[in-house]
């Protein structure tokens, strides 16, 4: 979210800035002005009011000590209580309505990043590894899962419907030894702390994220009835997450941390659900577009002036796990139009898939700066001395672990459909060193 005073200051700006990310800036500020007006009139008549009670209060003791009538003051007295609960109603009312406006504007992006409205804009700021030339036509993941036993969609979908999977034998032990492999890299090489966070979140968590109350449309909210209160019945309110980042980054919400800590690190493995409300009939072959997927998150409490540094340290921790495993990948500088709501910047990390002939996202790493430590309200004091200010928080996936199975399927694959593993997931696969189909699926 961002800050009252500086939207008040700064209202071209922040509509030009809503206008590079192809937003109307007149739907989502509506008539600001005419709005905090009417908020700081509403607070300045409750301030005189609440000066005048003041004031009479003393004028009504005096009188009392001197044994005069004090009658007419304490009417007076009376009726501006009347009125400041009226003004005490419209203020928090139009705080509250604020409060709503202000939670509907996206983040503004740094100078740096690049206007454009869709991914067509996005720009390559690096490249690393080149595609593989194959000496036969490469196979996409979802081929190559079936003829290796591997990856079953068809029971996936009599269990659950579109866009699940279930994977078993050495599929199911590749997802598995892919999220150790993450885990570990990341812990003792790369210095974050492993997390283990609840998959389902209330609604505060969410907000203090940015995914509500615009992207409600995009998650699975449970339906788990009522709890009984403080003698009374309340909705349980629980929502499966969308990724980690959302749970880890709600760890400290209205807290204040100890500025000796910061950086703090955080890695965490978590499924993700995601409703994939937008996505009607994109990418409906194989398991690029799911329901549910498991992701390795990166997340960062970091100082305001620390923030664009550690930005780049977790994309590149991330790109690390790609080059140990011997994929290809690019590394995108986010334009305005496809820069996420909540970010101020963010690179996306696109691995190279053969068998599609095309670069696909696997992870997207971006530094909020201080728009959702604002709505979560997340807040330390430099030095530990004096006011406090909002920390920095910074994430990335590192890496989404069902697309990385599906890159070293398409990138380690053979003529004779058998796929290679990386040498620097053997040892979490007990030694083995490729998936080979069974006979009967050769021929079939």
């Amino acid at each position: 979210m961002l800050d009252l005073s500086f939207v008040r200051n700064n209202l071209k700006l922040v509509e030009e800035k809503l206008r590079q990310r192809g937003a109307d800036p007149s739907a989502l500020l509506g008539d600001f002005h005419a709005l905090d007006a009417a908020r700081r009139e509403a607070i300045t008549r409750a301030e005189h009011l609440k000066a005048r009670r003041n004031e009479l209060s003393l004028q009504v003791g005096a009188k009392k000590r001197a044994g005069e009538d004090a009658s007419s003051l304490m009417e007076e007295t009376r009726s501006i209580k009347e009125t400041l609960d009226g003004l005490d109603a419209e203020a928090s009312a139009l705080d509250e309505k604020m409060r709503q406006s202000l939670a509907r504007i996206p983040n503004l992006t740094r100078d740096e990043v690049p206007e454009g409205r869709s991914e067509e804009q996005n720009v390559v700021v690096k490249r690393w590894g080149a595609p593989q030339e194959f000496g036969f036509d490469a196979r996409p993941h979802w081929e190559l899962g079936e003829l290796l036993g591997i990856l079953d969609l068809e029971r996936a979908t009599k269990l659950s419907g579109a866009r699940f999977a279930v994977y078993q034998g050495a599929g199911a032990r590749l997802e598995r030894a892919l999220i150790s492999f993450m885990l570990d890299q990341h812990t003792l090489r790369h210095g974050y702390t492993e997390v283990l966070p609840p998959f389902l979140v209330n609604s505060h968590s969410l907000f203090g994220t940015g995914q509500l109350p615009k992207f409600a449309e995009d998650l699975f909210r449970c339906s788990d009835g009522e709890e009984f209160v403080e003698g009374e019945y309340r909705d349980n309110d629980h929502w499966l997450i969308p990724t980690a980042e959302v749970p880890v980054t709600n760890l400290f919400r209205d807290e204040i941390l100890d500025d000796a800590l910061l950086p703090i690190c955080y890695a965490a493995y978590t499924p993700c659900f995601r409703a994939e409300a937008g996505a009607a009939g994109r990418d409906t072959r194989g398991i690029i577009r799911q329901h549910q997927f498991q992701k390795v998150e990166l997340v960062k409490f970091v100082r305001p002036e620390e923030s664009d540094a550690e930005h780049e340290k977790l994309t590149r921790d991330a790109e690390t796990i790609l080059e140990l495993l011997g994929l290809p990948y690019r590394r995108m500088l986010l334009c305005t139009g496809d820069t996420g709501f909540s970010s101020a910047k963010t690179y996306d990390l696109e691995v190279w898939l053969p068998g599609q002939q095309v670069y696909r996202e696997i992870s997207s790493c971006s530094n909020f700066e201080g728009f959702q430590a604002r709505r979560a309200n997340i807040r330390y004091k430099p030095g530990n001395k004096g006011k406090t200010e909002f920390v920095h928080t910074i994430n990335g996936s590192g890496l989404a672990v069902g697309r990385t199975w599906l890159a070293i399927l398409e990138n380690y694959q053979q003529a004779d459909g058998s796929v290679r593993i990386p040498e620097a997931l053997r040892p979490y696969m007990n030694g083995m060193d490729a998936i080979a189909p069974t006979e009967a699926r050769r021929k079939s």
